[in-house]
């Protein structure tokens, strides 16, 4: 049975400790391993790090850049050199590739993010595997995915691939660092990632487990489920990747969800950046979270943020806790104007018919 397959591999898995070259072994395997996935039929696509710690070894700069300026001129240097080997070896076994470069820009617009979809499925179609990076060399912090564990679960949802693959330098999630309590336990298998908390002690952000760590895999995993997609995490070694498509118990392997989002909803849900933030009463919150109903003014509480009409924004409690995400009906100025009031209210107070609710069902998914 033909499957789409999302496979990322982190700069750690990618370059040599020491000196920030290329392990070429470890890339060699892999490009042997996705073209014979290929082989056997099925769509891949690879997200790829390393840019950074490539064009860092190319130019001898000892530490990571901080300046963006800097780090953006430096992963120009290292994606160029990133692709011709990747290009080289998937050369020899005759697989072509692809560049794709991504911005979260890319998908905040609905049609930028359709065209994204269409670039992938035209490329799949025609048995080429997409190499995925972001686009470090112009992406700027305000439009940045922050991570590409975070990228290739949105392409992974993008594509509704049937897999996501995220290769690590652990073996597996565990209920706590392994590498500072020595009795944490192994987690095989998530069935629910909501509860996954009682499960697991990530540890505090600021810690090496943290950062870059198991948050951003398991908020990567939460993205991809969400969307139908089975998600893995495992160590490194790409043989791992043919193992478990064959049964094999390796890594943590986290079930889809049994109802996943629809398309509209995963780009409202994920693709978009919110621009503001909607404080709800209990009523308004209840409406939204059990009676799945649309939002009205009348249950907004408190407006944060300046946005435009269409813009996405998150909907929160009276706890601050983020419950949903939708897009608005009217900006930021004009909530203020109508917050608490009746939709009946709302053409006197502005001076023309608007909508009746601030956020229609249909734009609106909780989260």
């Amino acid at each position: 049975m033909t499957q789409t397959i999302v496979i990322k591999i982190g700069t750690s898995s990618l370059t040599q400790p020491q000196t920030g070259q290329l392990a070429l072994s470890t890339i060699a395997t892999l490009v042997e391993v996705l073209s014979q996935l290929r082989q056997q039929g099925h769509q891949v696509i690879l997200v790829s790090s390393g840019a950074v710690g490539v064009g860092c070894a190319r130019l001898g700069l000892t530490e990571r850049p901080k300046e963006v300026a800097l780090k953006q001129a430096v992963a120009a240097v290292g994606q160029g050199r990133l692709m011709r080997v990747y290009d080289d070896l998937f050369n020899t076994l005759g697989q072509p590739i692809a560049q794709v470069l991504l911005t979260r820009g890319d998908l905040v617009s609905r049609s930028r993010y359709i065209n994204v979809y269409r670039t992938f499925a035209e490329l799949l179609k025609l048995g080429v595997i997409p190499v995925v990076n972001e686009n470090d060399t112009v992406a700027v912090d305000e439009l940045k995915f922050g991570d590409n564990d975070t990228l290739s679960a949105l392409v992974a949802s993008l594509v509704e691939a049937d897999w996501l693959f995220l290769l690590t330098d652990v073996d597996r999630l565990y209920s706590a660092d392994p590498r500072s309590f020595p009795d944490a336990q192994p987690i095989s298998l998530v069935k629910n990632i909501n509860d996954l908390t009682e499960q697991v002690q990530i540890g505090d952000r600021a810690s090496k487990w943290g950062t870059g760590g198991m948050i951003t895999k398991i908020a990567a995993a939460r993205i991809a489920t969400a969307a139908g997609v089975r998600t893995v995490i495992t160590q490194g070694n790409p043989g791992n990747i043919q193992k478990i498509l064959q049964g094999e118990a390796l890594g943590t392997e986290f079930e889809p969800q049994k109802e996943p989002n629809k398309a509209r909803k995963r780009w409202i849900a994920y693709g978009l950046v919110p621009m503001g933030k909607l404080t709800l009463d209990i009523g308004a919150v209840k409406a939204i979270a059990q009676e799945r109903k649309s939002l009205l003014a009348a249950g907004i509480n408190a407006v944060a943020g300046e946005f435009e009409s269409q813009e996405a924004v998150e909907l929160c409690d009276r706890s601050g806790k983020a419950i949903a995400r939708g897009i608005v009906n009217y900006n930021s100025s004009e909530l203020q104007q109508i917050l608490g009031r009746h939709s009946s209210e709302i053409s006197t107070i502005l001076g023309y018919t608007g909508a009746e609710t601030v956020v229609h069902r249909d734009n609106l998914v909780l989260t």
